[in-house]
């Protein structure tokens, strides 16, 4: 089994976040980048599947050069080789990502493509199901559980109140949720490895597309709070306060 793993650099979730000199990006110095910890359950569950079948496991990138850190990443964790669309910067709209990648996976002749169910830094949870529609796949979002035989695929999905039961023929998308897995941490041996393992860069044009930020303000500062009083006696005046000043009840 050939399989595929998109995966994207993001800002880590801890990481104080500023907004840049042009106020619609951010000021990137000092923040600490990661592989998307979605994706990373993605990648996992590839590597599960390629234990079972002895199939590969190719990890792709759109991203700027600095993505090669994340590429080796999912190298180290087990992916056979990398491949990076090189692109300055991401565009803000998730077709043209769709549709760059759907070019590069339409000519690798997959079994299965997978992707985290988004990424933490813009919570799209768009490209993986943008991708199966351009290539004309079944496309399964949000997968906690996923078994695979013979090119037939039954993958566990939850909603509200259960758990969806899907269906499915490969080749076909699906994008992992929290709980699929438990993705494992990189051996020393796996970092080693992966300095060696091939990854391959092309350069890639895209334009921005139909989506564009006009300004990123961060959150105002929460005000600071009060001790309204002291026991059963304070209850009157707090009830007042949710009232007529928090405005929740």
């Amino acid at each position: 089994m050939k399989i595929a793993v998109c995966i994207k650099r993001v800002p880590d979730t801890e990481t104080r976040i500023k907004i840049g000199a042009d106020g619609k990006s951010i000021d990137e110095s000092g923040v600490k980048f990661v592989p998307n910890p979605f994706d990373e359950y993605a990648v996992e569950e590839a590597l599960k599947l390629k234990e079972q079948t002895n199939g590969e496991v190719v990890a792709v990138c759109l991203g700027p050069d600095a993505s090669q850190e994340t590429l080796r990443t999912a190298l180290a964790m087990g992916a056979d080789r990398g491949i990076l669309l090189k692109v300055e910067s991401l565009p803000q709209d998730p077709l043209v990502v769709a549709r760059a990648l759907a070019a590069e996976l339409e000519q690798g002749g997959y079994d299965l493509v997978l992707f985290g169910k988004l990424a933490v830094d813009d919570y799209d949870q768009a490209v993986g199901s943008m991708v199966g529609e351009l290539l004309g796949l079944p496309s399964v979002s949000a997968v906690t559980r996923l078994e695979i035989t013979d090119g037939h695929a039954t993958a566990q999905r939850e909603v509200e109140g259960g758990v969806e039961v899907v269906e499915f023929t490969l080749p076909a998308i699906v994008t992992a949720e929290k709980g699929l897995n438990e993705p494992r941490y990189p051996a020393l041996r796996g970092i080693m490895l992966a300095k060696k393992k091939p990854l391959d860069i092309k350069d890639l044009e895209l334009d921005e597309g139909g989506i564009e930020v006009l300004e990123l303000t961060l959150p105002p500062d929460r005000k600071a709070g009060r001790i309204i009083g002291e026991g059963a006696a304070a209850v009157p005046a707090l009830v007042d306060a949710l009232r007529n000043e928090a405005k929740v009840l």
